[in-house]
């Protein structure tokens, strides 16, 4: 017992050296870095930049079946599943870490059973009272133990807490991932949905093309079976009719194909989405959506990639200062407390014991320059990571643009789209009327049908181009994510809000 008390005595010096080194720590690189972008967009914004929830973006089209087809793609998707495992993977990573400050408990119990004692006989004495002595000196030995062992790794130079607070940033990253996944989830869902649709509207201008050229072909053989027209003409609207005919097979298969695309990416067997799409108001227009804020700063913190980004410099910064404070000694301490108990003969005896230490203190020597590699290592990370966040903050002013041109463009030529239609169609009928009554040939009246198709495919086209613009800015200002809010973060979106710099954002 005296032996105990001077260990324990022996450890209250280095223990108190220990707690009072374990506030100090190493240096890191910043975590949070510039990314210049511009102060403000240089594509017009619709409606005057007005700002609108991104969140609901789906439910303000008016169209259950694509807020249900999302759903559903959402429960199919594969990268999906794999973002939301790897958030599970770095939940458990940051249990780890975070377990590592604190000191570790483990319970033992023991138990064994034997025969001891001891047998001897004199001289002169006989076989059979040795072998009795013997007997008598020998009885069962019983050995019970339970104890409690602890041991703690003082974090002197900050690598414990340097690990916890990467896979902090890690997780965090990960959870904007698995938003950044839904997100590319649901627009790759909505593309294909609306090309659905567009499908659907040119199979049926293929379709009315096909009827009213067929029914040309029809009449101008009767007209040539009478001797009214020549046989070259007859041809030209069998050959007309056929080409039509081709057109609309064609349409008709890329539509099949089309389907068969949603039904991949929602699950949904074919025949219940064939229901659901035929029960739709295919023809609905896109109903005049909300815009976005003027401001870029507030834009791009909306994106679940860039914040990904911006956390992965935080964490390249923690992983610095964990490799940085490998090169320092470890001091670490143990202690156990424990319980013995022996029975034998009816004889039985407990004993306790604890004890404090050892005090273990681990010096680096000689490594022939691994840790120093090692921390060359986690700088060039950091390095890139700070790298990849710039060029993802202008890739993310890039696709804002790109969309906000298409969207503005496409808005500008769909009156100009709607009008040839409507002249076209005009054109066309006062032509056909014309050939009727014999005042038109059959060249002018295909040439002006040929112009009216064309202009019908164009506005489908056009319309289907509107709806991609649209499913691309929804995408580029983050899908209506919303970044976590902390003192840091919003401190932070504040100060971008009233500059042309966009600072990352870290975790406390």
């Amino acid at each position: 017992m005296r032996r105990l008390r001077l260990i324990a005595s022996r450890c209250l010096l280095p223990l108190g050296l220990s707690l009072a080194l374990a506030g100090c720590g190493l240096t890191r690189p910043p975590a949070t870095v510039e990314a210049p972008f511009p102060p403000q967009w240089n594509a017009p914004l619709p409606h005057g930049g007005s700002l609108a929830s991104l969140a609901d973006w789906w439910r303000q089209l008016d169209d259950p079946l694509l807020v249900e087809l999302i759903a559903a793609a959402e429960n199919a998707s594969p990268n999906l599943a794999s973002a939301a495992a790897r958030v599970a993977e770095a939940r458990s990573t940051r249990v780890q870490a975070g377990a590592a400050l604190l000191p570790s408990l483990d319970g033992t119990a023991s138990a064994s059973r034997g025969v001891s004692g001891s047998s001897f006989s004199g001289g002169g004495a006989s076989s059979s009272s040795s072998s009795s002595s013997a007997q008598a000196a020998t009885a069962p030995l019983t050995t019970l133990q339970a104890g409690l062992q602890s041991k703690w790794e003082i974090d002197l130079f900050g690598r414990l807490r340097a690990d916890r607070d990467s896979a902090q940033q890690k997780l965090d990253s990960a959870t904007a991932k698995w938003h950044d996944a839904r997100v590319a989830v649901a627009a790759e869902t909505a593309n294909a949905y609306f090309s659905e649709r567009a499908c659907r509207q040119q199979l049926r201008v293929s379709e009315s093309d096909a009827r009213s050229r067929s029914e040309t072909a029809r009449l101008t053989d009767l007209s040539a079976g009478a001797g009214f027209t020549a046989p070259a003409d007859a041809a030209l609207a069998r050959a007309s009719a056929s080409d039509a005919s081709g057109r609309l097979t064609q349409q008709r298969a890329q539509c099949a194909i089309q389907r068969k695309a949603l039904v991949a990416l929602t699950g949904i067997d074919e025949p219940t989405l064939a229901q659901k799409l035929a029960v739709s108001h295919t023809q609905r227009a896109l109903v005049v959506m909300g815009s976005i804020e003027s401001v870029p700063a507030a834009a791009l913190s909306q994106r679940p990639d860039v914040y990904a980004a911006e956390l992965a410099v935080a964490s390249a910064s923690a992983d610095v200062g964990s490799a940085e404070a490998e090169r320092y000694p470890k001091l670490s301490i143990s202690g156990s407390i424990g319980r013995t108990q022996i029975r034998t003969s009816g004889f039985r005896e407990s004993l306790e014991t604890w004890t404090v230490g050892p005090v273990s203190l681990t010096v680096p020597l000689l490594d022939f320059g691994a840790r120093a590699a090692n921390t060359d290592a986690a700088k060039a990370r950091y390095t890139e990571a700070v790298s990849l966040y710039r060029a993802n903050v202008r890739q993310a002013v890039r696709e804002v643009e790109e969309a906000l041109v298409n969207l503005d463009a496409t808005e500008a030529r769909t009156t100009d789209a709607d009008n040839a239609v409507k002249n076209y169609q005009a054109s066309f009928d006062a032509t056909q009327a014309r050939y009727s009554s014999g005042l038109a040939s059959l060249f002018e009246l295909e040439d002006s049908r040929r112009t009216l198709f064309a202009a019908q495919t164009a506005r489908v086209t056009l319309q289907r181009e509107r709806a991609e613009a649209w499913v691309s800015l929804y995408r580029s200002m983050g899908g209506g994510w919303n970044r976590p809010e902390s003192p840091a973060s919003s401190s932070a979106s504040s100060s971008t809000t009233s500059s042309s710099t966009s600072k990352v954002a870290t975790s406390p």
